[in-house]
């Protein structure tokens, strides 16, 4: 899949400089931020929804008290 993106001066100078400087082509480093990035955006945003949820009293809350109980876990 091809996407287009436009990075800042700044940002496409420090992409030039570490490809350069490591021989590994942009495409690479943009491909590895994305991927490492992806995972905090996805952390961050789906966390965020589920409190936004808790807060307003649609996600059920359970301590860990209740779930061992529940499983049958013990103390």
């Amino acid at each position: 899949m091809s996407t287009t993106i436009r990075l800042s001066q700044e940002a496409e100078s420090r992409l030039n400089f570490l490809a350069a400087s490591t021989g590994r082509t942009k495409t690479y480093y943009l491909r590895e931020i994305i991927e490492k990035g992806l995972d905090d955006m996805e952390d961050y945003y789906l966390a965020s929804n589920v409190l936004e949820k808790v807060r307003k009293d649609e996600e059920s809350v359970h301590t860990s008290k209740e779930v061992r109980k529940e499983l049958d876990l013990g103390d």
